[in-house]
């Protein structure tokens, strides 16, 4: 609990404009040198999404030379480019027509635009000082300012067998991508300058410093927590920062009197085969290899996804009388999720289990939790990432096999559910508190919601001056 409240003091230094970095790291771990190990197999190639530029290769007792120079594979960077581009899918067009296809017709672009914009602004707020941040040495909390606008990373950089360049994009997907999840708590009343000042500085202040607490050599991963792609990064981060957002904006006018039902579900259907499609760029990528970790982590993806959609179906009908097509699509989706922090630790029983025990969790999560949360969470954003990445997180403790991670995986499970838990906790903390301060500051500043008469008019007009015929 110290270190998550030395955390959340990083909050002051981000918004003031001034970060304290320390003048040592705080362990050899923390070094850009060195990896995060959070995966092993009986494959010693086998590696994650956590792994920064990798350390060169033990001596051997032979009269070769004491060390082996990293050496770029061919393979593994061409994985990680396909990777890349399914990643990037994911956002734009798939979580731009998911969400954009859930709205009423009149905010359907101004929806879309939010996973389009927010690819343009991450792009550039990664390279200029996100990646640094991110990834660059510098204490337990955050990176420094070495790679500040990719300062020093050459074409024959390496971040383990792949060029650093390659993998500095790879990451710039996953920043956006998280980003664009939290427009769906946002939908349809939000001023779309404030959206775009708030993204500019969440992106830094707060995806940044808890990916390198979990990738970049920081403290959750020396404490030896697990997420293989992005449980607590991606979903737990950008799900409770939708909750607080949607908290701040207040609900929808005539919510619960009007009809706010989703005006083009052939689109949803469509963005999120798209999103279950990218998924595996997203979770097979983050092996950063072309390798069996990387085939583990795409047959885990797919049957979680799959369980999950049938546990969803089956729930709502036993519930609601009809298994719904959006229903199938969130359920997957849910799964999916789920899946992120364990989809290279678990074997395929474990997806199995974790993807049916997420697929009812998340239907819970956007039925009777958002009825009690009272929160106008439009697309469900903290529903289905928020609920399934704290999922997700704690069942990787739970279902991390020895047959996949070999002599790496965790010996106690307790101690083990302790530090996932930790790293839930610590990412929900700083998450909330930041995203309160950037939202109240903006709202003071130019307001964060769109005037009434602009909310009935539909935000395709009233903020973008264009509309759906």
């Amino acid at each position: 609990m110290k270190k998550m409240l030395i955390a959340l003091s990083l909050s002051g230094a981000l918004l003031g404009g001034s970060v304290a970095w320390a003048e040592e790291a705080v362990t050899a771990a923390s070094t850009p040198a060195e990896n995060v190990a959070v995966a092993n197999t009986a494959d010693t190639s086998l590696t994650t999404n956590s792994e920064l530029v990798a350390a060169p290769a033990p001596a051997e007792q032979t009269a070769a030379p004491a060390k082996e120079e990293p050496k770029l594979d061919t393979g593994d960077t061409s994985w990680i480019l396909v990777s890349t581009a399914l990643v990037l899918l994911m956002t734009i067009p798939g979580l731009a027509l998911f969400y954009g296809g859930m709205v009423r017709k009149k905010n359907v672009l101004g929806t879309m635009a939010h996973s389009f914009v927010a690819a343009a602004i991450v792009s550039i707020t990664w390279v200029v000082i996100g990646y640094t941040l991110a990834f660059g040495s510098g204490n337990a909390f955050i990176g420094n300012l070495d790679k500040i606008m990719l300062s020093g990373i050459t074409t024959t950089a390496l971040t383990g067998t792949i060029p650093e360049i390659l993998f500095v994009i790879f990451q710039m997907t996953f920043a956006i991508i998280t980003v664009a999840i939290i427009t769906g708590s946002i939908a349809e009343r939000m001023k779309f300058g404030a959206f775009v000042a708030f993204i500019t500085i969440w992106s830094v202040v707060v995806y940044a410093p808890i990916t390198h607490w979990v990738w970049g050599g920081g403290w959750l991963a020396n404490d030896g927590a697990l997420d293989f792609a992005g449980g607590t990064v991606v979903h737990i981060n950008s799900g409770v920062a939708g909750l607080v957002a949607a908290y701040m904006l207040g609900k929808r006018m005539g919510l619960g009197r009007e009809s706010m039902a989703p005006h083009n579900l052939t689109l949803t259907v469509v963005g999120a085969s798209l999103v279950w499609v990218g998924w595996f760029g997203f979770n097979g990528g983050s092996a950063l290899g072309a390798n069996g970790s990387a085939g583990y982590a795409l047959i885990a993806t797919q049957v979680a996804a799959a369980a999950a959609a049938i546990a969803w179906l089956i729930t709502e009908k036993l519930i609601r009388g009809k298994a719904s097509v959006l229903g199938g699509a969130s359920g997957a989706v849910a799964g999916l999720v789920v899946i992120t922090p364990a989809a290279g630790f678990v074997t395929v029983g474990g997806a199995l289990a974790m993807g049916l025990i997420g697929g009812v969790v998340c239907f819970w999560g956007i039925t009777a939790l958002k009825r009690a949360l009272k929160a106008d969470d439009s697309l469900d954003a903290f529903g289905l990432h928020g609920v399934g990445g704290i999922v997700g997180a704690i069942l990787t403790a739970v279902f991390a096999s020895e047959f996949i991670m070999g002599d790496k995986v965790p010996t106690d499970m307790m101690h083990q559910l302790w530090v996932q838990l930790e790293g839930v906790l610590a990412t929900i903390a700083y998450s909330a508190v930041l995203t309160f301060i950037i939202l109240k500051v903006i709202d003071l500043v130019i307001g964060i919601r769109v005037a009434s008469d602009d909310e009935r008019m539909g935000l395709d007009l009233s903020q973008h001056g264009e509309r759906v015929e």
